[in-house]
């Protein structure tokens, strides 16, 4: 099986990119530094090369030069709270506000013109400026109303506004982080490159050969790859080998894979 059918068959991205994992999620923040665990717990583990040296490299002790400028933009970008913002409430309590408004516009000036027709004619106005009077109250309470709800709304897009410019400040750190993360990903994955390129030469599939000098020549196995990841990296496992690694690595032929890998193994038939 060639390298590229293997990345197919494992639904893994090239080794000269991080792959669409590295696309910030639109929910919660991921933690800057993934836990070494995470990342190699498994196989496949479903992510990139470079991801792969990164966390062997820190499982280590190693940090990357950029560490602390990692966890600034993320501890700045996880105190951003976005307000939450009813700006269709606030437009609806306007519209409803405005309407009782002219509705009893209409009715006080319906009332006004009933006195003076009464006036006109020698009639009793008395009962008509009682229902003027009470239908102006009316209309003080509904024209305070309407002002009331074009500030609520004035007020929302206020906030609708500070809620942009909250997301966009957002999306600007969002990417600042990935691109520090990804040349975090870079310096500690060259770092251990050399460790890792060694270790192709003990695990299934694996040839140094094609491993080349930084992570974006690499062209062999992905699974050889992530099995070479393992075996330099620190970690206390165990390791999950997942259904279908045995007939992609064209089985481990008669090895022990926790003496490859030097972590305890579990997985189909182990």
């Amino acid at each position: 099986m060639t390298a590229r059918n293997d990345r197919d068959a494992l639904g893994r991205d090239g080794p000269d990119r991080d792959g669409p994992d590295d696309e910030p999620p639109p929910g919660p923040v991921e933690e800057p530094v993934p836990d070494p665990e995470a990342v190699l717990g498994r196989v496949p583990t479903g992510t990139s090369l470079r991801r792969e040296l990164a966390a062997a490299a820190r499982s280590r002790g190693r940090t990357s030069s950029l560490a602390d400028e990692i966890a600034a933009i993320h501890g700045e970008l996880t105190a951003i709270e976005v307000p939450d913002v009813d700006l269709e409430s606030a437009r609806r309590r306007l519209a409803d506000a405005t309407g009782a408004e002219g509705r009893l516009e209409e009715r006080v000036a319906a009332i006004r013109g009933d006195v003076r027709a009464r006036r006109a004619v020698d009639a009793d106005p008395a009962k008509a400026l009682a229902d003027l009077e009470a239908a102006a109250a009316e209309l003080s309470e509904a024209q305070t109303a309407r002002i009331a709800a074009e500030q609520t709304l004035e007020r929302e897009r206020e906030r609708a506004a500070a809620a942009r410019d909250e997301r966009e400040h957002r999306l600007a750190l969002r990417d600042r982080l990935e691109n520090r993360k990804r040349d975090a990903r870079q310096e500690l994955s060259l770092a251990v490159y050399a460790e890792f390129r060694e270790s192709l030469s003990a695990v299934p599939g694996g040839d140094p050969v094609v491993a080349g000098t930084p992570p974006s020549e690499y062209d062999g196995s992905p699974l050889a790859a992530s099995l070479g990841a393992i075996r330099i990296a620190e970690i206390e496992g165990p390791v999950t080998l997942r259904p279908g690694v045995a007939s992609v690595s064209d089985a481990w032929e008669g090895t022990d894979p926790e003496a490859v890998l030097d972590v305890p193994v579990t997985g189909p038939d182990l």
